[in-house]
């Protein structure tokens, strides 16, 4: 029996994507989740000034993922965020 743990991912979208194109980044990772695990909630944040700057941007685009999935996706969810270009930042946690 395969346990399911609960986790919480936050993701930030480049800002100079446009509005189809950031949607577009948002809904391939909520695809992938959903492949592998179950959505609990999404919540979109939009653009927000980083705390820092992160490769010569100053502002991101946030989404916030509640899901729950087997021990071992998060390490696939998270070698996908570092792949994609569109992403500048990511974090997972177990809850």
């Amino acid at each position: 029996m395969e346990i399911i743990n609960n986790y919480e991912t936050i993701f930030i979208v480049n800002p100079d994507l446009d509005e189809e194109k950031t949607n577009a980044v948002v809904d391939k990772f909520k695809a992938l989740i959903e492949s592998a695990g179950t959505i609990e909630s999404v919540d979109v944040w939009g653009k927000r000034k980083l705390a820092y700057e992160i490769a010569k941007k100053t502002e991101g685009y946030y989404v916030l993922v509640n899901f729950s999935s087997k021990s071992d996706f998060p390490a696939e969810l998270d070698r996908n965020y570092k792949i994609s270009e569109d992403i500048l930042r990511s974090i997972i946690i177990k809850k």
